[in-house]
């Protein structure tokens, strides 16, 4: 049993956040800090900087569609470079800490190279290094399988990685530590008047981070919701009030809690397709049964005996979903495969666009006071999904923004 401290704490810190030495040893001493409440620490550390970016970039000067799992075996290795300095870090500082990998936790996955989903974590070596009073270092992003090979989570994994060993643990607080002080209305980056949210509902959260918000991975707040994991998000820079996600919180006067963008996209077009029962179903079951995700899905009205089926996929998957489906294009009775990657999806959401109408028009509004042209777009209770050409992305983001932003201040 792993000794009565104050509290056990899970703590997640980004790439940017142990991007050199200096912020190795920034992140080491807040992590100290905590320790010396006499609080149990469990760290999650994702590769320094842009390690990862690099990694994939080597692969490929190799091949530019290399296996997926040897792809695991590479870009895993930036996790464990980071545990490795950072217990050597709180080490040179004088406290003890032990830094482990996926394997020697026991972090079971199911099969999926690339964007794997956690199935089991064994917690036994976990607590067994807090008994000995060790800071314990986690590498984020990774997994193992039945077969005992490296797979990892997707981008920004370390978060999911974070908030299923806080679960796993029973952890009394889950942080994510990030470039940016908490959960913004919009990227502060791209948006100069996004404005930082004390508190925001984990399923809000969810459609943000699935729609391209960047703080956090969308099976991050799934995992949150479903075990009730106490989730706050906040900056590793500064020691500014970060933003709380949690079941129910009050959102006052806001039409929309957030506008995110994501450049991650892809459409694809099926034309010509016979216009009969079970063509649709044959196409995304196909698609489904190669684990390709799809999103937003545009049909149109059958002419002459054909129907034309558009819709979007991670442009990571774009390779392999165009390869099956012109694999298949004879059972599928298509035509023709037209595709684009040179698109975007902006989104906005919010808990209060259910009972407010008028948002959607609001919304198209702004786009068309840009000048921006709606491609497709996809709507349900708390978000609106539209498609444009990528190079508009920012300047959509920010007209949006401040449109819903006056209708609040009004």
């Amino acid at each position: 049993m792993r000794r009565e401290p104050n509290l056990l704490i899970v703590q997640k810190f980004g790439g940017s956040s142990v991007a050199n030495v200096e912020r190795v040893f920034n992140v080491a001493k807040r992590i100290i800090e905590t320790y010396k409440q006499g609080n149990d620490v469990v760290v999650v550390l994702s590769a320094q900087g842009d390690t990862t970016d690099e990694l994939i970039a080597k692969a490929h000067e190799i091949d530019l569609h290399p296996s997926r799992r040897e792809m695991d075996m590479l870009i895993s290795t930036g996790e464990q470079i980071s545990v490795a300095l950072m217990a050597m870090a709180i080490q040179k500082l004088g406290y003890p800490a032990v830094s482990l990998n996926a394997f020697q936790v026991g972090m079971y996955t199911n099969r999926t190279h690339s964007n794997a989903r956690l199935k089991k974590i064994h917690t036994e070596r976990i607590e067994a290094e807090l008994d000995r009073k060790n800071i314990v270092l986690v590498t984020g992003f990774q997994g193992i399988n039945r077969f005992e090979d490296i797979t990892t989570l997707g981008r920004s994994g370390s978060d999911t990685t974070a908030v299923a060993l806080a679960a796993a643990l029973k952890a009394d607080k889950c942080e994510i530590y990030t470039d940016v002080d908490g959960v913004y209305t919009a990227d502060p980056r791209v948006v100069k008047n996004a404005r930082k949210l004390k508190e925001i509902s984990y399923d809000e959260m969810l459609e943000l981070a699935s729609l391209g918000a960047k703080v956090l991975h969308n099976r991050s707040v799934e995992i949150a919701k479903k075990y009730n994991v106490e989730l706050v998000v906040r900056s590793s820079l500064t020691n500014a009030e970060g933003t709380v996600v949690k079941e129910v919180c009050n959102m006052e006067k806001m039409l929309v809690s957030g506008v995110a963008g994501d450049k991650n996209v892809a459409r694809i077009s099926v034309i010509g397709v016979e216009d009969t029962p079970g063509k649709a179903f044959e196409l995304f079951s196909l698609l489904a049964k190669h684990k390709i995700s799809v999103d937003i899905i545009l049909q149109s009205i059958g002419r002459d005996g054909t129907k034309d089926i558009s819709f979007t996929v991670a442009r990571d998957d774009l390779h392999d979903a165009l390869k099956l489906i012109n694999e298949n294009k004879e059972r599928l009775t298509a035509k023709d495969v037209v595709y684009s990657d040179k698109i975007a999806k902006v989104s906005i959401v919010g808990a209060g666009m259910a009972t407010n109408p008028g948002v959607a028009a609001m919304m198209f509004e702004a786009m068309y006071n840009a000048g921006i042209n709606i491609n497709m777009i996809s709507t349900s209770e708390v978000k609106i999904s539209v498609l444009i050409d990528e190079k508009y992305t920012e300047d959509a983001m920010n007209a949006i923004h401040e449109q819903f932003r006056l209708a609040i201040e009004r």
